[in-house]
């Protein structure tokens, strides 16, 4: 059979996914790696238990009797890299963008190159400390000086997981471009800091084509150049829907993507907790964030230990129109501190004793959080486009969707089925088939 192969490199699981040439499922393995700690007791990915992890699968796919591989591609996190020496062997551990940036060489570098939100809207980024993946090599720089000098490439992890497939070392705009403070969406190129700082130049190239013949012995494999999962899940939207549309792509984090608005940020957008992103061709994507998954989890284990009700109670509540027609006390969030539309501190606790039962508090949780999801989605031009797709998790929420559909009567609102769309957009863009219709995965929302 022939296949292409998806290398999906999640936070939590890594697997990888088998798409026949119909861009049908033919199958998947996926695996829980444990973490390490880093030298400072953070926790991180394990780098060398998960090379050999890629190494074992891709060996074994390619002795597998069973398939032809035709191409393979890799789909993966963003804000982590690798830092290979002369030997291509890592030189550190896998950091975190979780690990806090220390305080001392922030104000270094904004006393060296100037006004903190100037910046952010040249690169797109938010200041976000080590999950502006650059800045994790300007840490490196000036916290680890003899292991920087060491530095020959360095890889965005997608691009390391390709490079351990391959043996081609890239980079790639969509790696490039998600919050790393190392873009200039003004210039188009690296920012004026990168280079003076001399960071682009342990940069693997970035190539203008989007695939590549990769030989295993006499058969030649088409290969990608790896893509940040948030880009990738984007692509197989814009190869089948042609009319502008705004994709939520729902889970822990909602974000919502725009690639028919492409303009620099405003400081309005950027204080709102909006960032720019780049598609694998490098042309622009707007983009919001909001801690949506997380303040929903959060809530409605308040609301089950309130009613004292089962933890998942709120799979099975049905949409009730009347529910949402009685006064409520107001909604305050309690994850959202630093992001989203409203980033400041909150003091206040949402009310969930007003309520006279776990169903009716349900309701108006999410009547508050897509309230909130209204004002990220204005941001990024969602009334200058004709329909919206809602991905993920919460694309299965009646109670969501019909609160969207509702607040939009002049759009078209569809919930997608697609559970692998980060590894369909990354087996889809090394193929680049003629054309993609997944219009039997949508279901029209009705207000």
């Amino acid at each position: 059979m022939k296949v292409t192969a998806v290398f999906d490199i999640g936070r939590t699981n890594k697997k990888y996914v088998l798409f026949d040439e119909k861009y049908e499922i033919v199958e998947e393995y996926s695996e829980y790696l444990p973490e390490i700690t880093d030298e400072d007791g953070f926790p991180t990915e394990d780098c060398e238990l998960l090379t050999n992890w890629v190494k074992d699968r891709w060996a074994t796919l390619l002795k597998d009797p069973k398939y032809d591989i035709k191409a393979v591609n890799v789909a993966g996190y963003g804000a982590s890299m690798v830092h290979l020496d002369a030997a291509n062997k890592p030189l550190t551990p896998l950091y975190s963008y979780l690990k806090p940036f220390p305080e001392n060489l922030s104000r270094q570098f904004y006393s060296t190159y100037g006004d903190p939100t100037r910046i952010s809207l040249q690169t797109g980024s938010p200041s976000m400390g080590m999950l502006n993946s650059g800045m994790q090599l300007y840490w490196l720089k000036y916290t680890q000086p003899d292991i920087y000098k060491q530095i020959v490439t360095t890889l965005h992890l997608p691009q390391y997981i390709l490079y351990l497939l391959t043996g081609r070392k890239v980079s790639d705009y969509t790696s490039l471009g998600c919050h790393t403070a190392l873009w200039s969406f003004e210039m188009w190129d690296y920012h004026e800091w990168v280079k003076q700082e001399g960071i682009h130049k342990k940069l693997a190239p970035v190539l203008a084509s989007s695939s590549f013949i990769y030989r295993d012995g006499d058969r030649g494999i088409q290969s990608g150049f790896g893509l940040h999962d948030s880009s990738s899940a984007l692509i197989p939207y814009r190869m089948a829907v042609k009319k502008p549309f705004v994709l939520l792509s729902t889970g822990t984090w909602c974000i919502n993507f725009n690639s028919f608005a492409s303009k620099p940020l405003t400081s309005y957008q950027l204080e709102r907790d909006c960032m720019n992103y780049l598609t694998p061709e490098g042309s622009g994507v707007t983009a919001s964030r909001l801690f949506l998954g997380r303040e929903h989890d959060f809530q409605v284990a308040r609301i089950a230990e309130y009613f004292r009700v089962e933890a998942d109670f709120y799979k099975w509540v049905p949409f009730d129109e009347a529910i949402l027609k009685a006064d409520t006390p107001p909604f305050y969030t309690a994850c959202m501190t630093g992001n989203g539309p409203f980033p400041e501190a909150n003091t206040k606790e949402w009310q969930i004793s007003a309520f006279a039962s776990a169903t009716t508090a349900y309701h108006h949780l999410l009547e508050g959080l897509t309230e909130l999801l209204f004002v990220s989605l204005d941001l990024v031009g969602v009334k200058d486009v004709q329909a919206i797709y809602i991905d993920g998790g919460f694309a299965r929420n009646e109670i969501f969707t019909r609160l969207i559909a509702r607040h939009y009567p002049d759009h078209k609102v569809y919930a997608t089925d697609l559970p692998y769309a980060t590894s369909l957009g990354a087996a889809l863009h090394v193929t680049r088939p003629q054309s993609f219709d997944f219009s039997g995965e949508n279901r029209e929302i009705i207000p």
